[in-house]
């Protein structure tokens, strides 16, 4: 994952895997043994520390997990960066001259991104744990050796809970032929320093489709393929055709409805045969291949059996508390979600500390999770789809306003994009809602605060926000949902009232 010949990834090491650490004797049995040091074991081994319990967390590779390591942190910044460089290049349209001639230096920007991350990671670091929170950290693979206990670098380690934090890594297709020609996923491809001439990605989901597009920008010649017949696949069809016209404006080669059906070498080159619609086959020859097809469970050679927790390809079961078929251990984050952010590893770890060291009763399916696929521009999410809400029965009133309409995006040569909500019929109440804007992500949460407290649309709506802004988009939903309650009787009773008072 690192480039040992790198000072930012020496600091990296020193903070999350330092050499030559050695493991603490067990002091007794724990109130709270943690497996995995990502998002979710993370804040449970800190918070849990932080109650005054008796802390232990294991943790085989880097602490920070994905999400610092090989996710969300290097992948934000590499975004950043190319964002950076897509937007001199177009500021001819706000009257930047010789825009156009200018020239990436992908090495630095990656070398950027190694830096921050090495910043960030002093934040998630050995020292931090065990000097200021006092939890007792050992470097190892944890394996179950009983309902209680779990062994680690020849140590067993009794506990009274666990949370079992291990989070999932990239899935990697069984594609003929990949596994020889070589190629990258999340975990290797930010050790890259030299920029792919010819990068093809497998895959249409948010992953692919962020690092598809920042590579594009940065002077790769993209080609992404997915196997279905639209992007992001999850999300809202005109939400997901907007990107896809983006892509397509941007020079990416965008091909749905493919299946990668082999892979070979040919010199340097990696050859891609591609099964298309019904009939069509061809070949793909690229430089590299970044595999962005979905995320697989950490569960492999922890024991899980002997502890009696039960498991599948899926990740481990747990029920609505988060505890799994062993009444001693809890899980939180990748490893048994559905939703695979680190938001939710964090909100999971919550739940996960109130239930399983103080008896409590919190819910996972409480939670109102918004979520964001940073391609540019971004499209966020919270709560339910139509189809979602038509198979509980329940009609929907769906609300849009284009960015078209919202003097900031116009301000800012941003308005591809629009403001969604769905109504329950009848009444405000918030059952979903998307945004496609630049920032899309900073916006969503006033919309996921309203679903998650039961505030309608007009609460929203009656919220004073700073003009200009994007978010005039919400405020704008609102005002179309009142013009809406407007019938013509209500309307004459209106214009009868005007007259009389004149």
């Amino acid at each position: 994952m690192l480039l040992a010949d790198s000072e930012e990834d020496r600091t990296l090491a020193a903070n999350v895997h330092p050499p030559g650490w050695v493991n603490p004797e067990p002091k007794g049995r724990y109130n709270l043994v943690v497996v995995g040091a990502g998002t979710a074991g993370l804040v449970c081994a800190a918070g849990a520390a932080a109650l005054g319990a008796k802390v232990a967390l294991v943790e085989k590779e880097l602490l920070g997990g994905d999400c610092l390591n090989v996710g969300c942190v290097p992948s934000k910044a590499v975004i950043r960066a190319a964002r950076a460089f897509y937007d001199a290049r177009a500021a001819g349209g706000f009257g930047v001259l010789g825009s156009e001639a200018l020239q990436v230096d992908f090495a630095a920007a990656m070398q950027r991104m190694r830096r921050l991350r090495a910043d960030i990671s002093a934040h998630d670091s050995a020292s931090r744990f065990r000097d200021q929170l006092g939890v007792d950290l050992y470097l190892g693979e944890a394996s179950f050796t009983g309902p209680d206990t779990v062994a680690v670098a020849g140590r067993t380690l009794e506990f009274a809970r666990c949370a079992l934090c291990t989070g999932a890594r990239a899935a990697v297709p069984p594609i003929p032929g990949l596994a020889e020609a070589g190629f990258f996923t999340n975990e290797t491809i930010f050790t890259l320093t030299a920029l792919p001439p010819r990068l093809v990605v497998l895959g249409g989901g948010p992953l692919g489709c962020e690092l598809a597009q920042a590579f594009a920008r940065f002077g790769s010649r993209v080609t992404l393929l997915e196997r279905g017949a639209q992007l992001l696949s999850r999300e809202d069809g005109d939400a997901a055709a907007i990107i896809q016209q983006v892509f397509g404006r941007e020079g990416i080669d965008l091909r749905l409805s493919t299946r990668v059906a082999a892979v070979a070498s040919r010199g340097a080159e990696k050859i891609l045969r591609l099964e298309g619609p019904p009939g069509e086959v061809s070949e793909l020859a690229v430089d590299a291949i970044l595999v962005g097809m979905g995320r697989a469970p950490n569960v492999e050679g922890l024991g899980l059996e002997r502890a009696g927790i039960v498991w599948d390809r899926e990740g481990v079961k747990v029920g609505d508390t988060l505890r799994t078929t062993n009444p001693r251990v809890y899980a939180a984050g990748d490893v048994c979600s559905g939703y695979k952010f680190t938001h939710v590893a964090d909100a999971q770890a919550r739940i996960l500390l109130a239930n399983a060291l103080f008896k409590g009763r919190r819910r996972n399916s409480a939670l109102t999770i918004p979520w964001c696929t940073y391609t540019d521009p971004e499209i966020a999410h919270v709560g339910m789809y139509p189809k979602e809400a038509a198979a509980r029965g329940i009609e929907v009133e769906t609300l849009t306003v284009p960015l078209g309409e919202v003097d900031r995006a116009l301000l800012d040569g941003e308005t591809e994009g629009f403001a969604r909500v769905h109504l329950k019929k009848g009444s405000d109440r918030i059952l979903g809602a998307t945004l496609v804007a630049r920032h899309a992500g900073e916006m969503i949460g006033g919309l996921s605060l309203a679903i998650g407290s039961g505030l309608g649309l007009t609460a929203v709506g009656n919220t004073v926000q700073p003009y200009p802004t994007q978010a005039e988009a919400v405020r704008k939903l609102a005002d179309a949902y009142n013009r809406g309650r407007l019938t013509p009787l209500v309307k004459r009773l209106f214009a009868l009232w005007f007259n009389w008072q004149r």
